[in-house]
């Protein structure tokens, strides 16, 4: 098959697009940097991608609230493309701002394949049955930006862009971080079906946790989310919301310790891109 195209998706504010372009160059993808303006004037642009990516960075200045506006044009003026794009067998990754664009235009959490298709109350086709948000991202428990490296535990058993990874380090760098629900009763629900995609962990143990990591003073859990959740599945498996940063780990040397643990060739970010890649291999 030719070589995938990736829609690498900007809009006013987005700071992260050239890394996470260049991520998915280095994975074997070609990618395109396309302003969002440049989608609105024309949304059949999308359909000649493979897969779309809503990278990070500050859309908008967040003035409004973390992806509020980009995700309110993904979800209206957009929302047919969109729709038809998801419907297809394509993959939409979002990476910290870009989870949140994903989840206030109602892409994610998304619902359950119904007889090999979603129901037409989707959220992932740009229109969502409930007037009221079940889920969002908002801020940190400590109230402020929060820059540091956390280790990460997958949970989700199907996931396109997490296939043969158990566990993972990547850094973060948000300050509207932590998952929140309306109904705890979600959690359940996104187990079953398999929507938990990655949980902030402990790097003493294989076990989630929200408290102290091996007596550091931060918590292994840095925004307190829900269920520890640092990223977000639909339950087909090819949309994936994060918020830690896989674009900037996809060499060795990026990570803080590569020295004392003699770290070389790839970082564990690149994997994610290789995934996405290799699907329509």
């Amino acid at each position: 098959m030719a070589t995938p195209r990736i829609c690498v998706l900007r809009a006013p504010g987005t700071n992260c697009d050239l890394e996470t372009a260049f991520a998915f160059e280095r994975a074997g993808g070609q990618a395109a940097r396309v302003h969002l303006f440049r989608l609105l004037e024309t949304p059949d642009l999308l359909a000649k991608f493979q897969i779309l990516c809503v990278p990070g960075g500050f859309s908008y200045g967040d003035d409004v609230g973390a992806g509020v506006v980009f995700g309110r044009q993904l979800r209206g003026h957009l929302g047919d493309a969109v729709g038809e794009f998801l419907q297809a067998d394509k993959l939409a990754l979002g990476i910290c701002n870009g989870f949140q664009v994903l989840l206030k235009a109602g892409i994610l959490p998304g619902t359950k394949k119904d007889s090999g298709s979603r129901d037409a109350g989707s959220p992932a086709t740009g229109k969502t049955s409930s007037p009221e948000p079940q889920v969002t991202l908002t801020w940190n428990d400590n109230g402020r930006y929060t820059a540091r490296w956390v280790e990460l535990a997958v949970s989700s058993p199907h996931s396109v862009f997490l296939r043969g990874i158990e566990r993972i380090e990547l850094p973060i760098a948000h300050a509207e971080g932590r998952v929140a629900v309306r109904d705890a009763g979600l959690i359940d629900q996104w187990r079953e079906s398999g929507q938990l995609a990655l949980q902030y962990a402990s790097p003493c143990n294989t076990n989630t946790a929200s408290g102290a990591a091996c007596g550091s003073r931060f918590p292994a859990n840095p925004n307190g989310s829900v269920a520890d959740l640092a990223g977000l599945s639909d339950a087909t498996g090819r949309v994936l919301g994060l918020m830690p940063h896989p674009e900037r780990f996809i060499d060795a040397t990026q990570h803080p310790q590569w020295t004392r643990r003699r770290m070389s060739g790839d970082g564990d970010g690149l994997r994610l891109f290789r995934n996405a890649v290799d699907y329509f291999a």
